[in-house]
């Protein structure tokens, strides 16, 4: 068996929190992969590197989807350590664990006789939307039957992930003297007695039992007002609103604008991901971890998050997040257990031999 955590710590080493950084990560995987004789395709989409690596064949397709990015942080966590059975470090778990230890299992399972395909994917930007790497590929067609999504679960396996919308909306007030505001109509108090009236619709009120109790509905941008004096007469809100995988994004746009005195446009509107528990898949991911773990029950849940398993969900992939135990992902002390990570690959291993 391969040992993912030295690749790990090279990767963590690679700022990839920009564009060029980014390319530079999968510059390395792709050398990686191909001295370990695999073959590697390599794109580019505006100016984003990605690669596919393929093995096996069979009717199926699992894909395991990884992105190098990550969020930008101080030069120390790009310089990794060990404590406690810890590997600490910009990226450790999100997702860079996760991506070591899938280029090992294609790298160990390349000469095996597999049942079915296996397609890795390692791309550059799903901190950032994932617009030019994962959702260029599928439109590309390099699609699957599952996609394993190696993002951060605690080793459990997220079946469910919630919708993104985004929101900027312009409301409006009326001028007056900073000492006469009772003449005047504060459109900064506007936008957040709105925000309050968002967070009754009926939308924000819906639930999704078992996996989700409510939509998320954070209010990421408030911006009003021009100096002191003056009662503001405009203000610009942006709302992140995660909804859940059954709401319409239609629906909950238009309640929100039946409530606005102004403008209201949409950022950004990501798909659900709305895999099933009885997924045969799903269920042999599941073995597969009690297989090699010490778990006897796997955890089955829905992420708040996005990922990008959500544009595969147009082609009729069903998509999960699947990955080791780490801490404190995009904080200052990102960390994964790395006992876990190797794990992980056992898994992994385990699952793709198994799949018929």
């Amino acid at each position: 068996m391969g040992n993912p955590i030295p690749l790990l710590e090279n990767l963590i080493k690679i700022d990839s929190s920009t564009k060029s950084g980014a390319n530079e990560a999968i510059a390395y995987c792709a050398k990686w992969l191909e001295e370990k004789g695999l073959t590697v395709e390599k794109l580019e989409n505006n100016g984003f590197h990605m690669l596919v690596c393929e093995i096996g064949q069979g009717d199926s397709t699992i894909v395991l989807n990884g992105h190098i990015d990550v969020i930008e942080a101080e030069d120390d966590q790009f310089d990794p350590y060990v404590n406690d059975g810890k590997l600490y470090g910009r990226g450790s778990i999100d997702m860079k664990a996760g991506v070591a230890a899938s280029m090992e299992t294609v790298a160990q399972l390349k000469d095996k006789e597999l049942k079915s395909k296996v397609m890795l994917q390692i791309v550059p930007d799903e901190e950032t939307g994932g617009l030019y790497g994962t959702k260029y590929l599928t439109q590309k067609g390099y699609l699957g039957d599952f996609i394993i999504c190696g993002e951060p679960t605690n080793m459990g396996i997220a079946i469910q992930s919630k919708g993104v919308l985004q929101l900027d909306l312009v409301v409006q007030g009326k001028p007056a003297h900073g000492s006469r505001p009772w003449e005047g109509d504060n459109a900064i108090v506007n936008a957040y007695n709105l925000y309050e009236d968002i967070l009754k619709l009926p939308f924000a009120e819906e639930t999704s039992p078992p996996m989700y109790d409510k939509p998320s509905i954070n209010l990421a941008k408030l911006k009003g007002g021009t100096v002191y004096n003056k009662v503001p007469d405009v203000c610009e809100m942006s709302l992140d609103i995660r909804y859940l995988p059954e709401q319409s994004p239609d629906e909950i746009f238009n309640q929100i604008q039946e409530i606005t005195k102004g403008t209201v446009k949409q950022h950004i509107m990501n798909r659900p991901v709305k895999t099933k528990e009885d997924n045969p898949f799903v269920e042999a991911l599941a073995e597969s971890i009690k297989n090699k773990t010490q778990l006897e029950n796997v955890k089955i849940f829905g992420q708040h998050g996005s990922n990008d398993g959500q544009f595969f969900t147009e082609y009729g992939g069903s998509a999960v997040e699947f990955g080791p135990v780490g801490h404190d992902w995009h904080g200052d002390n990102e960390m994964v257990y790395v006992d876990s990570v190797r794990e992980y690959q056992n898994v992994l291993e385990d699952f793709v031999l198994s799949v018929k």
